[in-house]
């Protein structure tokens, strides 16, 4: 039932801040009676709220918004990972869920074979040869790549190539 509201939104995510195109997907949502699209996106409302109380009303850009969503993906991952652990499939459930309505609001994620092209490209531009020079890498991969792919895949795709 998410997926029915997901389409409309991500065709608008080009000309509305993500702010805009979360209120119309919790109109849509609401109207569906999805209750878990609902929940995912009124989480995801918050965290801009939050975000944009803390720098004093100020508009809540671009980067900003993918590092929200990114957090929140992070938690869920968490969260279904610990109670897959504990037989909580009830709960794991609603969270991966959750999961996958808000990576719909996200760019399109890097594959690991793109992954590795950007990373090498990366190496190449900055010379590194070795592990000791991992923190160049990192800083240029985490700035470029950020809402393409999340930090622990980077970190291992840069470890795999250096070492």
């Amino acid at each position: 039932m998410a997926e029915s509201i997901l389409p409309k939104a991500e065709s608008t995510k080009n000309k509305m801040s993500l702010e805009q195109t979360i209120n119309t997907a919790i109109v849509t949502a609401m109207k569906e009676k999805d209750k878990v699209a609902l929940d995912a996106l009124r989480a995801v409302k918050s965290q801009i709220l939050l975000a944009k109380t803390e720098f004093k009303g100020a508009e809540v850009s671009a980067e900003q918004e993918i590092a929200i969503l990114q957090r929140m993906i992070k938690q869920r991952k968490d969260s279904f990972e610990q109670f897959s652990a504990q037989g909580r499939n009830d709960l794991a459930e609603v969270e991966e869920a959750q999961m996958k309505v808000i990576e719909k609001y996200l760019p399109k994620q890097l594959s690991p074979e793109e992954l590795e092209a950007e990373i090498k490209k990366i190496i190449a531009e900055t010379g590194a040869a070795s592990m000791k020079e991992i923190g160049k890498v990192m800083g240029i991969a985490s700035k470029g790549l950020a809402g393409k792919s999340d930090g622990k895949s980077i970190s291992e795709m840069a470890k795999k190539l250096l070492s």
